[in-house]
């Protein structure tokens, strides 16, 4: 049985009374299973924070139930919320909101202390978690002396030190270029499927589709479109299925970023030298997108497996 980390149920939100009444949110759904990573995307006015903000017991629906773990979130009263926004989840905001006067060590250790960690063990906790995260070096820096890649990273650093069930983005890749946007939402995804963390980020950014699971369009309050995205095995991107190149093999349907990818996944099967250096190729691709530090290597051993295999069989 599918274990469900967040099970909203035909929530609304209206804001004012009478003639004033605007309804941010109508009768919208949705259920998350552990591990899985969902983008809400949508024009803006169209609900987006609001429905965060309910997910994240900042906000109380009008009408509808919003379930974590099983328990009714919707049903606590004022009191609880607090302590179970911040053992329970985690947040990521777009302009990062860390502390200017606290070390980046600090401005995650005071949430683990807040929890009620001693402030030993809390800055130990940060330590490990921000080394995990690359910023092993910034530990004593200021916010101000840092990228807004690494504030990023800080403020997902502090989004896991309570090891929450569920991370909630809001517009997490704003204020950072292409690039690094779309480095920080890889990461993010990583953690959620390796430690099994539910993950909703709401953006405007078409650029991390790519990263999710499902991506949902909101529209004046409610969903309009679903769209469940599949793995490429070539390159490990995720793709939209209704707009993904597709291919049958034993029975299976396999979904593909574009034809050069479905290309190298069926040419040959893999089998004799030109299916062995298709997939010689696709691996080293791979790497050198994982390691861009290293992509002129990468390449020109690519281009060394050409030549091999070509002077090898006399094309």
């Amino acid at each position: 049985m599918t274990t469900l980390t967040l099970d909203v149920r035909d929530v609304s939100k209206r804001f004012g009374e009478g003639d004033t009444t605007v309804a941010a949110v109508r009768g919208v759904s949705l259920a998350v299973e552990a591990g899985e990573v969902v983008l809400i995307m949508g024009p803006s006015g169209s609900g987006k924070t609001t429905l965060l903000s309910m997910m994240g017991a900042l906000l109380k629906p009008t009408t509808g139930s919003i379930h974590l773990d099983g328990a009714e979130l919707s049903a606590l009263s004022e009191g609880r919320l607090p302590d179970i926004r911040l053992r329970r989840f985690g947040f990521i905001f777009q302009d990062f909101n860390l502390l200017s006067a606290l070390t980046v060590r600090e401005n995650v250790a005071l949430v683990a202390e807040l929890a009620g960690l001693r402030t030993r063990a809390a800055r130990d906790k940060a330590t490990a978690l921000l080394t995990e995260l690359g910023l092993g070096g910034r530990l004593d820096f200021l916010p101000e002396k840092l990228s807004g890649g690494e504030k990023q990273r800080v403020a997902i650093a502090r989004a896991l030190i309570n090891d929450p069930t569920l991370i909630l983005a809001d517009e997490p890749t704003a204020n950072l270029d292409s690039k690094i946007g779309h480095e920080i939402m890889r990461l993010l995804r990583g953690i959620a499927k390796e430690q099994g963390r539910s993950v909703v980020i709401v953006s405007h950014d078409q650029r991390i589709r790519d990263i999710a699971d499902r991506v949902l369009w909101l529209d004046d309050g409610a969903f309009k479109d679903i769209v469940t995205m599949a793995t490429d095995p070539v390159c490990e991107m995720a793709v939209d299925r209704e707009r993904a190149v597709s291919a049958e093999r034993d029975g299976e349907t396999h979904y593909f970023c574009s034809r050069g990818c479905r290309d190298e996944y069926l040419g040959e099967n893999g089998n004799g030298p030109r299916g062995w250096l298709h997939l010689a190729t696709a691996h080293l691709s791979r790497n050198a997108r994982r390691h861009s530090g290293h992509r002129g290597d990468q390449r020109r051993t690519a281009a060394q497996v050409e030549r091999d295999e070509t002077a090898k069989h006399g094309r």
